[in-house]
Parts: C-alpha cells; sequence; structure tokens
C-alpha cells in the first residue's frame, strides 16, 4: 500500500531495462495509499501472487473490527478486491518456486525461526523439510519483509527481497516480535542467470519516506510512521 516507495521502485527497475517482475504479495494492506499502489501495480506488466495480508481485506469484508483494515476496504474500489482475489498463493515459472511465506502457509516465515529474544535463522534441515515437494532450485519468499539470500546444501537458492513498502513491523503470531530492517529504502531483488549460476544483487531505494510516514500519521498509525522513518523501532 505504499505507492511512494513502489513508484521509486517501478522507476530504478525501468531504468535498470529489467525484463521480469515477480510480486511476491501483500500488495494493497496498510494506512497510506492502497488504491493508488493498486493503479500503479495494474499499469506495469507484473507477475503477483497473493500474500497474506491480501487475503486479510477479503476474508473480512463484513468484520469492522481493524480500523486499518476498514481504511484499505473503504478506499480500494471493487475491481482492485476482485484483482486481488484472483492471485494464486504460489507459482511455478520454469526452475523458480515463488510462495509469500512457506508453500503451504503464508503465515508462516520460510526462513526464520520466531522466538521471545527475535528472529533466528532456521538450519538448513528444517528449510529443506519445509520444500520437500520443491523440485525447483531457485525459491522466491517474502512474509519477513527481511532481504536475505540463503543457500542450501542441496543445491537450492532461497531469495527474500524484503520489503518495497514496510521495512519494519510488530507482530503477535507465533510469538510476539519485531521484524526490522534497520532502513527505510525501499527494497527489492534482482536476480540474472549467468552460464551455470544465479546472480543476486538486493537493492536498497531511496523515497520520501518522510512523507509516507506522514501519511500513516494521518491515519492514526504510529507504528508504521516510526517503521517507515527509520526501518526499526
Amino acid at each position: 500500500g505504499n505507492s511512494l516507495a513502489l513508484e521509486a521502485v517501478l522507476s530504478d527497475i525501468s531504468r535498470r531495462g529489467i525484463d521480469t517482475v515477480f510480486n511476491l504479495g501483500d500488495s494493497l494492506y496498510g494506512p497510506l495509499d492502497p488504491l493508488g499502489t493498486f493503479k500503479l501495480l495494474i499499469e506495469h506488466d507484473i507477475t503477483h501472487i497473493m500474500g497474506n495480508c491480501d487475503r486479510i481485506i477479503f476474508d473480512s469484508l463484513d468484520d469492522d473490527s481493524s480500523s486499518t483494515v476498514n481504511y484499505v476496504k473503504q478506499s480500494l474500489s471493487t475491481e482492485a478486491i476482485n484483482w486481488l482475489q484472483q492471485h494464486p498463493s504460489s507459482l511455478t515459472i520454469d526452475d523458480i518456486f515463488l510462495c509469500h511465506g512457506t508453500p503451504n502457509s503464508d503465515e508462516v516465515y520460510l526462513l526464520e525461526e520466531m522466538k521471545k529474544e527475535g528472529a533466528t535463522l532456521k538450519s538448513p534441515k528444517d528449510i529443506i523439510d519445509v520444500l520437500e515437494y520443491v523440485e525447483q532450485s531457485v525459491v522466491l519468499c517474502g512474509h519477513s519483509h527481511i532481504p536475505r539470500t540463503v543457500y542450501l546444501p542441496n543445491g537450492k537458492l532461497i531469495i527474500n527481497p524484503g520489503s518495497v513498502g514496510l521495512p519494519a513491523y510488530i507482530d503477535d503470531l507465533p510469538v510476539p516480535h519485531k521484524m526490522e530492517s534497520g532502513s527505510p529504502h525501499a527494497n527489492y531483488t534482482i536476480i540474472e542467470k549467468n552460464s551455470t549460476n544465479w546472480l543476486v544483487d538486493q537493492i536498497s531505494v531511496p523515497y520520501d519516506w518522510k512523507k509516507a510516514a506522514a501519511m500513516a500519521e494521518l491515519n492514526q498509525r504510529q507504528d508504521w510512521a516510526d517503521a517507515l522513518r527509520i526501518g526499526r523501532f
């Protein structure tokens, strides 16, 4: 839902001449600019999958308990909600597998294990077990908003590009925890295949995050404003 960050990332993608773009979900949620973000996304040739925060929007159409969800629903058109609903939860393209969280859940972290002390990187065995039925050698995932590139002993490459529009957040599940990228920049990742290997370039794009934070404050989300300004709490 952060159209300012998205616009900066799309501009950088265009400047670099990148020809294939994947969006790993959580597109329109949040107290910023859901409709403007939707309009930007549909103007570009992007392959989308669904995230848990996309699903929250249309799963809660009759639930008025969350002020932020209400703001998003009131901001979005029927066209935008229908657009969200049509996205798959995962996708396979050639030797690349796309999911938001894990292949089986959009609410579980693929790479991180959550403890009261914070997020730690899962063991290679634990990640391999979750990907047991994924045949592709490259897995793109999201959900944690933390950029990571992880190579597994079985040869699989797991890449999390971080978040375009929200560099830090607080969540209650599976235990209360914070996820902090440590920077307000908008994040995305470029991958490129050479003759035998994948090159991975984690990109951090500057944009007017102070303006984005002010939008969050107008909608009574100081936590979002703090995260947008500094990438941590």
